[in-house]
């Protein structure tokens, strides 16, 4: 069995984890997220976009096909409900533990003005106040700050290299401190803000952040566009990597180009590629 990353966070990759029903296929796979019962939720650019599986890869159910269009963002949050980001219909939508839809932020196949939501937006994320942050990093430079319900607080970033300029903010996440984590991907950073939206500090040497994921012991997960995973603390500290920055068709390796990332209650860790069909790779954490 191949194996990946070092000490505290080594790996098994466990190949042929996801079993689809007979005749389906999944395209790339933006993203990829787990709630509080281990279902792994798979968001796709597929005819069934939304695809949820157990820990063991047995498929359960769809949700929402006459839904969701453009799969690019997800998040959980403690009730299990579910925020998919859609990028070319420029909304995000939010689910019950269901499947059935609560929310639409956005206007669906309606671009905002310049700087205005939306414009190819990216990832959502939430803070301890249950306020929603959303990344609108393909067409806008910007983060955006929501209530609940659904109402706009406020927006900031501009585009540039700058602190708190944005080169495409790709993802967003908050931390138990409540400091808003964004992954700058052309800019190969994570920035950090208040929740207000002010510039703290930030991390470099990454290649192209994608997604973030952070975990309850403040285990930092990200997925790097450029063939690579890096697993860090919460103080930034490098864990581990993989990834050789090539594209290998080979399992620990990635044919495309990491794009998703979460883990599950056991700490086995899930990765989702882009620019190329129906990757999902399962490291399974080694004890």
């Amino acid at each position: 069995m191949t194996k990946v990353g070092a000490g505290s966070h080594a790996y098994e990759v466990q190949e042929g984890w996801a079993r689809l029903p007979a005749g389906w296929k999944l395209g790339w796979i933006a993203a990829v997220a787990v709630d509080s019962q281990d279902r792994v939720f798979v968001y796709s650019r597929s005819e069934h976009p939304l695809i949820l599986f157990d820990r063991e890869g047995n498929f359960l159910e769809t949700w929402c096909d006459d839904v969701l269009e453009d799969a690019h963002g997800i998040w959980i949050d403690g009730k299990d409900q579910v925020y998919c980001v859609e990028r070319e219909t420029h909304c995000m939508r939010k689910f019950n533990c269901k499947g059935e839809l609560l929310l639409t932020i956005g206007n669906p196949h309606q671009k905002g003005a310049e700087g205005e939501p939306f414009n190819l937006p990216t990832d959502l994320a939430i803070d301890a106040r249950g306020d929603l942050y959303i990344s609108d990093g393909y067409g806008n430079a910007r983060v955006h700050k929501y209530t609940p319900e659904g109402r706009l607080i406020k927006s900031w970033g501009t585009p540039g290299t700058g602190p708190g300029e944005f080169n495409l903010p790709h993802c967003v996440r908050v931390d138990r401190h409540d400091r808003v984590l964004v992954a700058d991907r052309s800019n190969n950073r994570i920035q950090f803000f208040d929740t207000e939206g002010k510039y703290l500090m930030e991390w470099g040497g990454f290649h192209q952040p994608d997604t973030i994921y952070i975990d309850e012991h403040d285990i930092v997960y990200v997925a790097e566009l450029d063939q690579r995973v890096s697993v860090l603390t919460l103080a930034g500290e490098v864990i581990t990597r993989w990834g050789s920055g090539q594209r290998l068709d080979r399992p620990g390796e990635f044919l495309g180009c990491p794009h998703g990332i979460w883990a599950d209650s056991r700490g086995d860790l899930y990765v989702s590629e882009v620019q190329t069909d129906g990757r999902l790779q399962k490291f399974v954490r080694r004890r």
